[in-house]
């Protein structure tokens, strides 16, 4: 028999969201007549915004015209949609990028899980704990060794600066799973880190969108000296509804280097080899639908989206701290991070919860150990489904 990849071996049996699914299955088998609501996965449930869909229309039209009909487009994106995440999403905010730094791709999971093959497998690895699984995951496959950072109620859920040296850095803000947005002043302290310790930052901004604070950065490069330790991973799934169509992107900044053969390598020569031998690029009626998200229509309605999650954030909060919980998250961030009664383990609640409710979330512990006695809920769910989600926990009286 041919050998396997043993790295794989040592991953969680079942990927998190796939094995909720299955429970979730499990019990609508044994109780077909129950109405289960599902605030678990973060998938989005409003329709995309109308000006992206008339740019798939019109886009889907010239595929159907010989004048205008494309085939292969350039791995990297079409610059029309590269200028205009330039124009709209950097330097609207003071910040410099060049087309050649900017990676259209078809999510941001993928991006997160794909880059890690342009590092040596011998390098340290640090996330956070609690932490999205697929940072986690996709460099157990690779045999990497990982070291997890606690992220814990008393510092805000954000990742302390750790004392031993990290060579690839997660950092995800505004946070999956707990909604903690990191500050400029913390963003800093990690750059200066990553500096220090000739480290890269992974830093996943794909919920940007939901920051409500004025004070609050959107990006990492808003931190002077970034664009020599950081890579950012943008997502226009949370933003516009992208979750079903896929498009995303990401920087690599050219000042970004690593070493190889005995001297510095360019990391964004090593990720264009990789994105053009591996990804044949995102379909061009769906970057056109992308590049709709900027226009003024595009703009108007994406804030309407926004406002209508957070507004379901709002509720679920409102109404969790009603029942004398404490509750993280949901005011800068699409997700709650539900603080469990003592005792209570994370997936006996989603056990109690999806029995005696009917509701779906996310066991804090799923995301990792300092998860436990935590919950995740999610905004994205319809405004009906939301209030009456938050009306069936009410009645369990936790």
């Amino acid at each position: 028999m041919v050998k396997i990849n043993e790295n794989y071996l040592n991953l969680e049996q079942n990927y998190l969201f796939p094995a909720i699914a299955k429970k979730v299955k499990e019990y609508k088998e044994k109780h077909p007549s129950a109405d289960i609501i599902s605030l678990g996965i973060g998938d989005v449930t409003r329709p995309l915004p109308k000006a992206c869909v008339e740019a798939l229309h019109k886009a889907s039209d010239e595929m159907a015209d010989e004048r205008t009909f494309r085939g292969y487009g350039p791995e990297q994106g079409y610059s029309f949609l590269i200028e205009d995440i330039i124009k709209n999403d950097y330097e609207a905010f003071g910040i410099e990028l060049s087309p050649q730094e900017v990676f259209v791709s078809d999510g941001a999971k993928c991006d997160v899980g794909n880059i890690q093959e342009i590092f040596s497998d011998d390098i340290t690895v640090a996330v956070a704990d609690p932490v999205y699984p697929v940072y986690l995951d996709t460099n157990i496959m690779a045999g990497r060794k990982v070291l997890k950072l606690p992220c814990l109620a008393e510092n805000n859920f954000a990742p302390k600066i750790p004392d031993f040296k990290a060579d690839l850095i997660y950092l995800c803000s505004p946070n999956n799973p707990t909604g903690a947005v990191l500050s400029k002043a913390q963003l800093k302290e990690w750059v200066d880190y990553a500096k220090k310790n000739g480290s890269v930052i992974i830093f996943d901004s794909a919920y940007k969108e939901y920051i409500r604070q004025p004070d609050l950065p959107r990006s990492i490069y808003e931190i002077e000296g970034a664009k020599e330790v950081a890579i950012e991973v943008r997502s226009f799934s949370k933003t516009a509804g992208f979750t079903g169509l896929r498009c995303a992107y990401m920087v690599v900044p050219l000042a970004l280097k690593g070493a190889g053969k005995g001297k510095e390598v360019l990391l964004n020569d090593l990720w264009r080899r990789r994105h053009c031998t591996k990804f044949n690029g995102v379909p061009y009626i769906v970057q056109r639908a992308a590049q709709a998200v900027y226009s003024e229509q595009g703009k108007a309605e994406v804030k309407q989206l926004i406002e209508y999650y957070m507004t379901n954030a709002s509720i679920i909060k409102k109404g969790l701290s009603s029942l004398g919980l404490t509750v993280y998250g949901g005011e800068n961030a699409p997700y709650i991070w539900l603080k469990l009664p003592s005792g209570v383990k994370s997936f006996d609640f989603f056990d109690i919860l999806l029995s005696q409710a009917n509701v779906v979330g996310t066991p804090g512990s799923g995301f990792g150990e300092c998860g436990e006695g935590f919950f995740r809920l999610t905004s994205f769910g319809s405004r009906e489904n939301t209030i009456k989600a938050v009306e069936r926990i009410e009645k369990l009286k936790l």
